[in-house]
């Protein structure tokens, strides 16, 4: 065994003393000498050809020391961490504190763990269920949607632009006679009074025909997200390409019968009420969820170490980027058109981080309370769903996800269920 000690430093952190023997460490030198004698030249040898004792001899014993222990350690490391049982949330910080061919390695590796965890009253929860009432007006907003959804498209060459009009132009802008970043585009598409650009710009364009070039005088707003530009005057040279305009159509039973699966407007205005009820219903259930979560992180007493909170961030910065790759998207990008810097994204994911930490930890205290098991079958299926979402097999999904956090996670939704199950949810 290689682990010697465990030894509790603080709250939720343990130092390990590691021991690997002399044979180990003299196995994990030869590798490293297999490694690395390629990059070695000794006098009256071919390039890689020198041996071993030869080379310890020019440049010291200890010449292979540190790749040997960059081999054997992470494995010796994660083998004593195993063995003492400990469930830590970070990587090791590792420390070798003796080496010698005679006597080994001896390693000092600091871990982080899991804080203890105290769950009360996550039973009985009282909260109440507020489910929206639709209106006529909420009835009318989604046929507004279809009407729009079915406008014609009417290209304008007989009069000026007006507000409500789509136009295409290019533009540049300029800031004391030169060009800025950012302010130039060619066959930009704008709906005059959709507000897209700053105040006056739409409303300057509005009164020109197509073909004209003309110059828009305009002042950025004061808390504009480029420093330089923050309240600057500025001129805009625009040349106006074409207009166009939707015609909207009425809703009536011929359009309802071209649009949708429905023969009258009195059945799909039946419809989208009776799915905006569901989409009501399903909301309230949401935040009933969200109210008796909130109650059990309230409940839940822990010091929990700042790393798992640090964790979840970089988690959820990786999430963004993941979701921002197929558009082309980098994180700089991201930042530069947000106005932010990576710290700023950082600090507005801390409060939903610490949160998502607190809760899956109650949770999983409460499956541990409530002893909640999950099957090889109940894990297996999951796996299964997963590599269905995402079109993969199941030996590629177990590349990626270890059948252990499957079951973790099952256990936490079951956990959930516990609470909502004997919750006491009031009706509004």
């Amino acid at each position: 065994m290689s682990l010697k000690s465990t030894n509790k430093v603080e709250t939720n952190k343990y130092e390990l003393e590691i021991e690997i023997s002399a044979e180990k460490f003299e196995e994990a030198i030869q590798k490293a000498y297999l490694r690395e004698k390629g990059k070695i030249q000794i006098s009256g040898f071919r390039k890689g050809k020198a041996p071993r004792k030869l080379i310890e001899r020019e440049y010291g014993e200890e010449v292979f020391f540190e790749s040997a222990v960059n081999i054997i350690y992470p494995e010796e490391v994660d083998n004593a961490v195993a063995e003492s049982g400990l469930e830590i949330v970070t990587r090791p910080e590792v420390e070798v504190t003796d080496i010698s061919k005679t006597e080994g390695v001896k390693i000092k590796a600091t871990v982080i763990t899991k804080p203890e965890v105290e769950v009360k009253d996550y039973k009985g929860i009282e909260v109440e269920k507020v489910v929206k009432t639709v209106t006529d007006e909420d009835v009318d907003k989604q046929t507004e949607a279809l009407r729009e959804k079915n406008a014609r498209v009417l290209t304008i060459d007989d009069r000026a632009a007006e507000m409500g009009d789509d136009v295409v132009i290019d533009f540049e802008g300029f800031k004391d006679d030169v060009a800025f970043e950012g302010g130039k585009a060619e066959d930009f598409t704008l709906n005059l009074g959709s507000g897209q650009f700053i105040p006056g710009f739409e409303e300057q364009v509005a009164g020109h025909n197509i073909g004209e070039e003309f110059d828009i005088n305009v002042s950025f707003p004061e808390d504009y997200h480029v420093e330089d530009l923050k309240g600057a005057p500025v001129v805009f040279k625009i040349k106006l390409k074409s207009i166009s305009k939707k015609e909207i159509p009425e809703l009536d039973d011929e359009m309802v019968k071209d649009a949708t699966e429905f023969e009258t407007v009195d059945e799909y205005k039946a419809d989208v009420r009776k799915k905006l009820e569901e989409h009501a219903q399903e909301h309230a259930d949401h935040d009933v969820e969200n109210a008796l979560m909130d109650k059990v992180v309230e409940n839940m007493t822990a010091e929990i170490p700042q790393v798992m909170f640090d964790n979840r961030v970089n988690e959820m910065m990786m999430e963004l980027e993941q979701r921002l790759a197929p558009q082309g998207i980098t994180m700089e990008m991201y930042c530069k058109f947000t106005g932010q810097d990576i710290d700023t994204v950082k600090k507005a994911y801390k409060e939903q981080a610490e949160k998502q930490v607190k809760l899956r930890l109650a949770l999983e205290k409460i499956a541990e309370l409530e002893n909640i098991e999950v099957t090889d079958d109940e894990a297996a299926q999951e796996i299964q769903k997963i590599a269905d979402q995402y079109k993969m097999t199941v030996d590629k999904v177990k590349t990626y996800i270890r059948e252990e956090d499957v079951k973790k996670d099952i256990a936490v939704g079951k956990a959930v269920d516990i609470v909502k199950d004997n919750a006491v949810i009031k009706q509004a």
